[in-house]
């Protein structure tokens, strides 16, 4: 293993959350991103590679992508700024791998998201390129040491370094699917990846406050900052109307990191840090990515079964995504983001207040936001019978 386990969970002499110099990486990440994109799309524009409207897509205007340009620079301004800063050096080396391995992945799965974006991959190819990727990241460090198993009073295994590459390219390739699966309308991977990014980062300074400046404790928090700031910065161009696309290229990019945020915080907790007992503790960095993006990782589910029973690759496109679904129900493009920010952000609450907030607290606050989520989402549905009108797929059934 490229660094020793003794080493990444070694106390910070103390240090504290390291709330400014964590909020001037968001920012420069914001401001980098937000100021490229706009050059970005004039460079595309000029030179002629917009998106055409493609049967499942839900524009219907050509749109330049590779958006994720701008994404990827405003992260790696951040990353550079990150290594300046005497307070966020833990996050580099020697102290950890983790800010260079995913400097490196994410300048290779942008080349493949560019690609793509320009010369439309195959899905083989681009498959490819993701496990490239994550190899990457998971070679140069930013892997699954320990992996927690709950089951049977509780038991971490230690990996070896090839357990631990496939665990870790597994999961990093899932994330980034689950993204790119669900960038079909506008704002919604941005607005999705920064809601993601927010609950880890805060998780992150949970953990970090908790640990005493633990040097494992560093690099999620910054990678997380990184990518909120990248997102925060390209929303504005993307949310409805969009004015370019992220494209795979930006789509991706968010996915990796994500990953690699919650690999790096979840991948070298030891139960001497918590208790064998607290389960939860253990679990916790998990559970908040999965939370997160459990609105897109469901989606991605259901299209992987629904194009498998119909004999397709379950990388064939469609337009039975839940934001199609949602369209159908009568919501307009707006509030279609709206409402999926609205239930990722329900649930990325229901597991980051618990590590914050009292468990009683936070099950009551949980359950009324459902209910909250459940009605909004409905308001649509509710409105057409009371005016007694139907929704386009309620008049398909009605001739059928």
């Amino acid at each position: 293993m490229p660094h020793d386990v003794a080493l990444l969970s070694a106390p910070g002499g103390g240090a504290g959350v390291p709330l400014r110099e964590l909020a001037l990486l968001v920012l420069v990440s914001a401001a980098v991103s937000y100021l490229l994109t706009g050059f970005v799309r004039y460079l595309v524009v000029r030179s002629g590679y917009v998106d055409m409207p493609r049967v499942r897509d839900v524009h219907d205007i050509p749109k330049p992508r590779l958006g994720g340009v701008a994404m990827y620079s405003g992260i790696l301004a951040a990353i550079w700024v990150a290594s300046e800063l005497p307070a966020l050096n833990r996050g580099f080396p020697p102290m950890t791998p983790d800010m260079n391995a995913m400097a490196v992945a994410a300048t290779i799965l942008l080349l493949v998201g560019i690609l793509d974006d320009l010369f439309d991959l195959d899905a083989l190819t681009k498959f490819l390129g993701q496990v490239l990727a994550a190899v990457v990241m998971s070679l140069m460090g930013v892997t699954w040491y320990l992996l927690y198993i709950p089951f049977g009073g509780g038991t971490t295994l230690i990996l070896d370094p090839v357990s631990s590459t496939v665990v870790t390219v597994l999961f990093t390739v899932a994330l980034i699917n689950a993204i790119n699966f669900v960038d079909g309308i506008d704002g919604l991977a941005a607005g999705l990846g920064m809601i993601a990014a927010g609950s880890l980062l805060v998780y992150s300074m949970v953990m970090l406050h908790d640990q005493g400046g633990t040097v494992s404790a560093y690099p999620p928090a910054m990678i997380s900052a990184c990518l909120l700031g990248a997102c925060i910065g390209f929303l504005p161009h993307n949310f409805e109307p969009a004015r370019i696309f992220m494209g795979d290229s930006g789509a991706m990019l968010i996915g990796l990191m994500l990953a690699g945020a919650s690999v790096s915080a979840s991948g070298r907790i030891s139960p001497s840090m918590y208790g064998t007992a607290d389960a939860l503790a253990l679990m916790s960095p998990i559970i908040v990515v999965i939370a997160a993006l459990s609105v897109p990782m469901l989606d991605l589910l259901l299209a992987i079964i629904r194009r498998t029973r119909r004999g397709q690759s379950p990388f064939a496109p469609d337009k039975m995504h839940l934001h199609h679904r949602l369209l159908e129900m009568g919501h307009s493009h707006r509030k279609v983001v709206l409402v999926l920010y609205m239930w990722v952000s329900v649930v990325a609450f229901g597991a980051v207040g618990t590590t914050v907030f009292p468990a009683p607290f936070v099950a009551v606050a949980f359950g009324l936001l459902l209910v909250l989520a459940v009605a909004l989402t409905m308001v649509p549905i509710w409105r057409r019978r009371g005016a007694g009108t139907m929704s386009p797929r309620e008049r398909r059934h009605s001739h059928e």
